[in-house]
């Protein structure tokens, strides 16, 4: 038994729906911080190796693990991950640091934020180009 002729756009919809509710439920768990540890995975932000990382980005990577010295006096300030984009944690557990690219005469949108009790060997650290709007894990 097939579709009749002018159901396929009614079925293409509802799947789009559906797609969307799925996605905005895994979101709402997440934000909830009860997603079952299997989808846990498909919100997992993308990773990028170390040596994939853009030069300043690299420079920035290596005075995080040696504790400094850095450029700017607002690196290593606590980063709050108010719009909750990494995996929640308690305040104080993540920090952000500048990356210093060229032509940027501010501070710019590139920053790595680390995130774990020691400040010069994290648990994780997560690679920002955008100001926040997206993070790539930052992988060995």
């Amino acid at each position: 038994m097939g579709l009749a002729k002018g159901q396929t756009p009614m079925l293409k919809k509802n799947l789009k729906l559906l797609a969307f509710l799925f996605s905005f439920t895994l979101v709402c768990l997440a934000t909830l911080g009860t997603l079952p540890a299997a989808a846990k995975s498909i919100l997992a932000p993308d990773e990028v190796a170390v040596g994939q990382l853009p030069a300043q980005a690299q420079n920035t990577y290596s005075l995080i693990q040696q504790g400094g010295p850095f450029p700017y006096e607002k690196d290593g300030v606590v980063f709050g991950n108010y719009e909750r984009q990494l995996p929640l944690q308690k305040r104080g557990y993540y920090h952000e640091y500048t990356v210093k690219m060229p032509r940027t005469k501010t501070r710019g949108a590139t920053r790595i934020v680390c995130g774990g009790l020691r400040r010069t060997a994290p648990d994780v650290c997560y690679y920002t180009n955008d100001h926040y709007a997206t993070f790539r894990k930052i992988s060995l």
